[in-house]
């Protein structure tokens, strides 16, 4: 079964998290993001209860650091039971490379390559001179090179990632906003049917379900979206 939403979880669902977990668990297509927030809330026992409902587990920790804590942090992260693990681009490619050996099939690692709440007036504060869409090209071309099963990108930029890349890659998109629902602190976004379209593998959709007045509702309407401008 593909999963194609990522409902991210936070730790402002109080006890209403796993609830929605159960109902999300029996949906065709949906899985659940665990953020930094909630993983260090929670801790690997809430990873471990998602993935035993059955949700495939987006484990969003961003490993970066040198390439052999990184391979450590994600072997220590397949006892968890993940579907797909992410590390960031910017560690350089020996680092992404030993993410990937350290997964050995086990799961799905990916790359973060540029956050969606940046813009080029933040790159340029950042001294970078470069377009985020090339930028973005760039590092998921290493991410490829270094044995990596795909990246997280804006909708933005998902179809230069799909050209670049192939369609066997994994591409992962954060700031998907539903028709009429409002930016948050996102700033590169792009609606469910926008990011398909363009190239998306999966969705990540976190208040627009959450918040909602009835989430499964709502992640079943996203998934029917998806689902209607999915290009393959």
């Amino acid at each position: 079964m593909t999963t194609r939403l990522y409902v991210a979880l936070t730790t402002e669902l109080g006890d209403g998290l796993l609830p929605l977990a159960e109902e999300l668990a029996g949906i065709e297509g949906a899985g659940v993001k665990v953020g930094l927030e909630l993983y260090l809330s929670r801790g690997p026992e809430m990873v471990r209860r998602l993935a035993s409902l059955g949700l495939p587990v987006f484990l969003d920790l961003k490993f970066c650091d040198i390439p052999h804590t990184v391979a450590g942090a994600v072997r220590a992260a397949a006892d968890m039971e993940p579907a797909v693990v992410n590390v960031h681009a910017t560690g350089g490619r020996e680092m992404m490379r030993a993410a990937a050996e350290a997964a050995d099939g086990r799961f799905s690692v990916i790359a973060v390559t540029l956050l969606t709440s940046l813009d080029r007036h933040d790159l340029g504060s950042m001294s970078i001179e470069l377009p985020a869409e090339d930028l973005v090209v760039r590092l998921a071309e290493s991410a490829s090179a270094a044995g990596l099963d795909g990246v997280v990108c804006s909708p933005r930029e998902a179809a230069a990632v799909r050209r670049a890349c192939g369609d066997d890659f994994l591409v992962i998109t954060p700031g998907v906003r539903p028709a009429g629902y409002g930016r948050d602190d996102q700033k590169r976004v792009a609606t469910p049917a926008e990011a398909m379209a363009a190239g998306a593998s999966a969705l990540v959709v976190g208040r627009p379900v959450t918040r909602a007045d009835f989430p499964a509702e709502a992640a079943r309407a996203i998934l029917q979206e998806a689902a209607g401008a999915a290009p393959r």
